[in-house]
C-alpha cells in the first residue's frame, strides 16, 4: 500500500492531532509511516500543513501532484494546497460554505463543519475528528477502516474518546 495525504488547516484546529490517529493506525497495522509537522504560525492561529505518506516511502515530504487526498480543515488552506493533489485520482474534503467553494477537477465533498459547530452540533474543538468522520465516509480508497480509527482515536486520548467518537459518527454521517 501507498497512499500519501496532506491535513491542512490553522494553529488549534488539530491538525497534527489527525496526524498522530493516522500514525496509530499504521503502526497497529504494522504498515510503515512518514510523517512531516510543518508548523508555521501555530502558535498564533497561522497556516499549518502535515505531509503524510502510508506505505515504503523514503521521503517524507509529498511533492506536487502526488497526494491521493487533501483533508482541508479550512477552505483557503484546503485550496492553496491543492497544486500537491494527483491530477488522475486526487480527492479533497475540506470545510467550507459548499456556494462560495469553486469547482475544481476533482472529486470533492464540501461540508460547512464551522457552521454545524456553531449551531452546536459539536463542538469546535472537534472539527478536525468530524472532518476525519467526512472523509471516511466519502473516500473509497482510504488506507484505513472506521473501525480502525477509532481504535487510534481511543488510544490517543482515552479521556476524550467517547467526545470525539460521537463526532467521528456525525461526519460520517455526511455523504458528498
Amino acid at each position: 500500500m501507498k497512499y500519501q495525504i496532506v491535513i491542512a488547516g490553522f494553529g488549534g484546529q488539530g491538525v497534527v492531532f489527525l496526524v498522530k490517529v493516522l500514525a496509530i493506525c499504521a503502526g497497529n497495522k504494522n504498515i510503515p509511516f512518514l510523517g512531516t509537522e510543518n508548523h508555521g504560525m501555530s502558535q498564533r492561529g497561522g497556516a499549518v500543513s502535515c505531509d503524510i505518506k502510508i506505505g515504503d516511502f523514503t521521503n517524507p515530504v509529498i511533492d506536487k501532484n502526488q497526494a491521493n487526498l487533501i483533508i482541508g480543515l479550512d477552505r483557503n488552506e484546503s485550496l492553496r494546497n491543492i497544486d500537491f493533489l494527483k491530477r488522475d485520482g486526487g480527492v479533497m474534503i475540506t470545510n467550507s460554505n459548499p456556494k462560495d467553494y469553486p469547482t475544481i477537477p476533482f472529486q470533492t465533498t464540501v461540508v460547512d463543519a464551522n457552521t454545524k459547530a456553531l449551531h452546536k452540533e459539536f463542538p469546535i474543538q472537534g472539527l478536525n475528528v468530524f472532518m476525519l468522520g467526512v472523509t471516511l465516509a466519502n473516500v473509497k480508497n482510504f488506507p484505513f477502516s472506521v473501525d480502525e480509527v477509532k481504535s487510534a482515536i481511543t488510544q490517543m486520548n482515552a479521556k476524550m474518546a467517547e467526545q470525539n467518537l460521537k463526532i467521528l459518527d456525525l461526519g460520517l454521517s455526511i455523504k458528498g
